[in-house]
């Protein structure tokens, strides 16, 4: 039996660059699957992407625009613990308070706060609690 020994060096003065072009998407793995797609498509308004035909029982894709992506994998087992000075998903909406009359219409729970720098938030939980935070995107 042989022993690999691998060594690996960094440049001072050329650092090593992966190449990254852009983001294609975050992966939660989830216990419901079917609570959860429902969840991101209903709840959060996710688009969603056709999975192949053998990945349908275990997987389900959403579009977040820009060729951007969340997949939901079915399998998790243990208990998320996520809060909004931690782990959490942010993303843009077009009205701050329309998203907050939504989420009071569907009886989401919630927790709306002002940044440091006056800009308003509102994060809430997925069925597994992974935490989402909703920005007003710019003009």
């Amino acid at each position: 039996m042989s022993t690999l020994t691998a060594t690996v060096s960094f440049s001072q003065t050329a650092p090593a660059k992966l190449g990254i072009t852009g983001h294609n998407h975050l992966a939660l793995q989830v216990k419901d699957i079917q609570a959860s797609t429902a969840f991101y498509r209903d709840i959060v308004g996710l688009a969603p992407i056709p999975v192949p035909d053998n990945l349908k029982a275990i997987r389900s894709w959403f579009s977040i625009g820009n060729g951007q992506q969340v997949h939901l994998l079915a399998g998790r087992t243990q208990p998320i613990f996520h809060d909004r000075n931690g782990s959490h998903i942010a993303l843009f909406v077009e009205s701050i308070d329309k998203s907050e009359q939504f989420l009071k219409a569907q009886n989401v729970t919630f927790h709306k706060q002002v940044r440091f720098d006056g800009v308003v938030q509102i994060y809430f939980p997925d069925p597994d609690g992974y935490l989402i935070e909703l920005n007003q995107g710019g003009k």
